[in-house]
């Protein structure tokens, strides 16, 4: 097998069109793609030519000569998908089908022009694909002053080679026709009636920011949290940076077992050394070397055959982290393994059972997978001391000391405003993108969603490119069949009308500045050293102004 596709893989789908021999799978044509877990190199049909490893965007395959001891187990992985040969060679005589850019027909009333709300992975595909067509205008609104949404404050520091999807954005951002508006709220600082005065169409791509709460007494306790807000908080969100962590204790417990699981126990129980080069928050950073844990348990309500992190991020998390199970989880997991007929979960658990047992001596901090286990309450008087849970199905009750709390147990969208919601599913009503209005029954003119507010929080970073074509093949077939009214406002007009709501807005050139000098402030050890709070972000954005009057601009705003 010359190349293997590892840990980082994000499904963008870029490998797959690259590969002059139709040999990664699943195609974002196949059933199977929205939820795969990674895709995957047949090693019969690969003939070496290296075209998926310049067309990954982060980093994720590398030459089986070049793979680390912890990105071996991938070769198998990848083998593991394609059936036992039987004589006859997997197709490899023509290129993956190419799902074609939407074709812009122009019109007399200017170009087609689109604003993006939220700068994330979902916008950011979006805009790249609107701008394949020559003259499109893309207008990229975020509340904050830095773009790419959970790229920056989701993607754990210690997985810089995910992160490195960024510079396909800057690319996009790049492009003619792209303009960013950052530290603006769309709903406050400009409406949704006012968006679509200025441009054809208002496309939201704002994620599924709000966790789902664990609704049991305690969880209003100190000590107490979502793995979202943790992970926020040691990537330095502005909204979090002063979140009061304390790991003064031995014990967290993480409810809920995703791969956000997985990532906050990691980062919790990870040498100081290992996150010392990494973008992690200072803030953070200097908790985690003051740090007093041993032992972080990942809890799950049902059993092992129903784990919800992905194979190639258990693999990575066993391969560099001290990983056990309890004796009688060990148990479930023999239980499950002899049951299990579906190759994908019989991978997970033949590498759970292979995990040393709770009895193994504590040399370094370590991460106890358990399952069964149905939270009941936090226990504690100002601030949580421990967790209650029920064994499930059971009356029995185990109690487990923790001094944090923090649950993992799923997002859900929020309502935008002018727009319908669904409450139940946590989405915005839509058909392959055009938002709905359930009365109606039809579609809100100029209205479109793509990314987890459109399909719900499913999917890896790159899930949301074909998530995004979609939504922008069906807007651009509207605006060519005349659907979409045309802008009421002469484009000049729409920057007028934001820095006269929002002085202090920051463009292209102010992220430019802000990320040179986050990245100057890593110097040559770290990759960058983030601003955490707003204020300095918006300083280092005036320096591109090349003016001492921009700085005291803002300064005199910010008081």
């Amino acid at each position: 097998m010359p190349h293997v596709i590892t840990q980082s893989c994000c499904s963008d789908g870029s490998c797959v069109y690259a590969c002059p021999v139709n040999c990664i799978h699943p195609t974002p044509d196949e059933p199977g793609f929205a939820t795969a877990e990674m895709l995957h190199i047949d090693p019969v049909a690969c003939v070496d030519c290296g075209a998926c490893v310049s067309a990954c965007p982060v980093g994720a395959i590398s030459h089986d000569s070049k793979l680390t001891p912890a990105q071996l187990p991938f070769v198998e992985l990848n083998a593991a998908f394609y059936p036992e040969p039987d004589g006859k060679l997997p197709p490899t005589s023509k290129l993956a089908p190419v799902i074609e850019a939407p074709v812009v027909y122009p019109r007399a009333g200017g170009p087609l022009t689109v604003a993006i709300v939220g700068s994330g992975p979902a916008a950011m595909y979006a805009a790249d694909e609107l701008l394949t067509q020559k003259g499109v205008r893309v207008n990229v609104f975020e509340r904050l002053p830095t773009p790419y949404g959970l790229v920056r404050a989701g993607v754990a520091p210690d997985h810089q080679s995910t992160k490195r999807v960024t510079r396909l954005f800057d690319r996009v951002a790049a492009q003619p026709g792209f303009t960013f508006y950052l530290n603006v709220e769309v709903g406050s600082d400009v409406t949704h009636d006012e968006l679509l005065e200025h441009h054809h169409a208002v496309l939201y791509a704002v994620g599924a920011p709000n966790d789902r709460r664990l609704d049991i007494a305690g969880m209003d306790l100190q000590g107490t949290g979502t793995a979202t807000e943790f992970v926020a908080w040691y990537n330095g969100h502005p909204d979090f940076d002063s979140l009061p962590i304390d790991l003064s204790h031995e014990r967290v417990i993480i409810v809920g077992n995703g791969n956000v699981a997985l990532d906050v126990a990691r980062i919790l129980t990870s040498p100081p050394d290992v996150l010392a080069g990494t973008d992690i928050s200072d803030h953070a950073f200097a908790a985690l070397r003051a740090s007093k844990v041993t032992e972080v348990v990942i809890a799950a309500r049902r059993g092992p055959a129903d784990s919800a992190f992905t194979l190639p991020e258990l693999i990575g998390l066993t391969s560099t982290c001290e990983v056990v199970l309890s004796p009688e989880d060990h148990a479930l997991v023999d239980r499950d393994l002899a049951a299990a007929q579906d190759r994908l979960t019989r991978n997970k658990l033949e590498i759970l059972s292979k995990l040393a047992d709770t009895s193994t001596p504590v040399t370094r901090p370590r991460i106890r997978l358990a399952y069964s286990l149905t939270p009941k309450r936090v226990i504690g008087d100002v601030r949580s001391e421990a967790m209650e849970f029920t064994v499930t199905g059971t009356d029995e009750v185990r109690r487990v000391d923790a001094g944090l709390v923090l649950t993992s147990i799923g997002y859900r969208g929020k309502p935008i405003r002018g727009l319908p919601f669904d409450e139940e599913a946590a989405v915005v009503p839509n058909d392959g993108g055009r938002v709905v209005d359930p009365r109606l029954g039809a579609p809100v003119p100029g209205s479109y969603v793509a990314g987890w507010i459109k399909r719900g929080p499913t999917g890896f970073i790159g899930t949301n490119k074909s998530c995004a074509a979609q939504t922008v093949h069906n807007l651009v077939a509207d605006y060519n069949e005349g659907r979409l009214r045309d802008p009421v406002h002469k484009p000049s007009a729409l920057d007028k009308l934001v820095r006269s709501r929002r002085p202090d807005m920051v463009d292209s050139a102010g992220w430019k500045a802000i990320d040179a000098a986050e990245v100057a402030r890593g110097g040559d050890e770290r990759p960058r050293v983030k601003f955490t709070a707003v204020p300095d972000m918006l300083s280092a954005a005036a320096d591109s102004r090349g003016s001492g009057f921009g700085r005291r601009l803002l300064a005199g705003l910010r008081r």
